[in-house]
């Protein structure tokens, strides 16, 4: 009989700390409601659940204490209620998705999102020096075709009139299907190529911000650099934040691949791709956001200091749903 107590006391030993962050769970569950749970324990509860339904099935495989099979068995059971049980609404999950899952994500990278967010600045300071000594950089960093017309050799005149035709020239419309285009592939491919060790999404981050300090140059070369900021700050402070999110997710994702630590690569990968998942779907309404922002903004609104107020508070706007702390399911307690 001994060695029968001495085999179920290890069984036990051995996955007595997956069994209780079970049990919390479930507790918190029962005592607040779903919604007191943050996304990654909410995704912990059907893996747990799962191992607990093992541990019950070698447990009454091999005979083991009755006292751990029927706790065990009442485990499964409330676990079982709570996973295949009845699903929230969809409205309900949209709304959970915006209070809580996709600022939780973005804050949850946050680290990785300021690292990207180094790299554009200095990126930027580094195209707008590289310009301003020798305008030759700006064909290099740009090129001709993309620029349309606003390049180093255009008049000021030429460029003052992109800033406020309200829509008329129709180059102007191309260009800044340009720069959204362009914007947009940089923040997703920033977040699909980050598997490889990070360096695509570095790559992506420099020459993004390489080509702002260009244009940024060209601008002010000819006394337009406040003007031509005003008309990118209006749906910069979204679209260029998207991109940076959408870095941060792919160094994130990269740093998962480098240091898997004592997980198999593809699962530290894959783990990475669930936590950020939430951030890049995201990224995709501020994108569409974006180009509203652009496609209204820049027409109806002509006024520098305006297009400042509305890029800035749209700012402000995008930091506090990120980053100010929520009453609930804004942390993972540790179990």
């Amino acid at each position: 009989m001994a060695p029968l107590q001495l085999k179920s006391q290890q069984f036990r030993e051995e996955r007595e700390l997956d069994w209780r962050r079970l049990a919390f769970l479930l507790e918190k569950v029962e005592r607040s409601g779903a919604k007191s749970l943050t996304d990654e324990q909410l995704m912990a509860i059907p893996v747990l659940y799962r191992s607990a339904l093992s541990s019950l099935s070698v447990a009454r495989a091999t005979s083991l204490d009755q006292g751990v099979i029927e706790y065990l068995e009442g485990l499964c059971a409330r676990a079982y209620f709570l996973v295949y049980g009845a699903r929230a609404r969809i409205g309900e999950r949209i709304l959970r998705f915006f209070s809580h899952g996709w600022p939780a994500a973005v804050r949850s990278i946050w680290k990785e999102t300021l690292a990207a967010t180094l790299i554009t600045v200095l990126s930027v300071v580094v195209g707008y020096l590289l310009v301003v000594q020798n305008p030759d950089w700006y064909y290099a960093i740009v090129g001709s075709d993309m620029a349309n017309g606003r390049d180093p050799a255009a008049s000021a005149e030429f460029l003052r009139k992109s800033l406020y035709d309200g829509g008329g020239d129709q180059s102007l419309a191309t260009f800044a299907a340009f720069l959204f285009n362009n914007n947009a592939r940089v923040a997703l491919l920033a977040f699909a190529l980050g598997f490889a060790f990070t360096l695509p999404t570095a790559l992506l981050l420099i020459q993004n911000g390489a080509l702002m300090g260009a244009m940024i140059a060209v601008f002010a070369s000819k006394g337009l650099g406040w003007q031509f900021g005003g008309w990118l700050f209006i749906h910069g402070t979204t679209e260029i934040f998207a991109i940076l999110i959408a870095g941060g997710a792919g160094f994130r994702i990269g740093l998962a691949a480098a240091f898997p630590g004592d997980r198999t690569r593809l699962d530290s990968v894959a783990t990475a791709g669930r936590q950020t998942g939430a951030a890049m779907a995201g990224v995709v309404i501020m994108l569409l956001f974006a180009g509203l922002l652009e496609g209204f903004g820049r027409q109806l609104i002509t006024s520098d200091l305006l297009r400042y107020a509305v890029g800035g508070v749209i700012g402000a706007i995008w930091l506090g749903y990120f980053y100010l702390p929520r009453p609930e399911g804004g942390r993972l307690e540790r179990l």
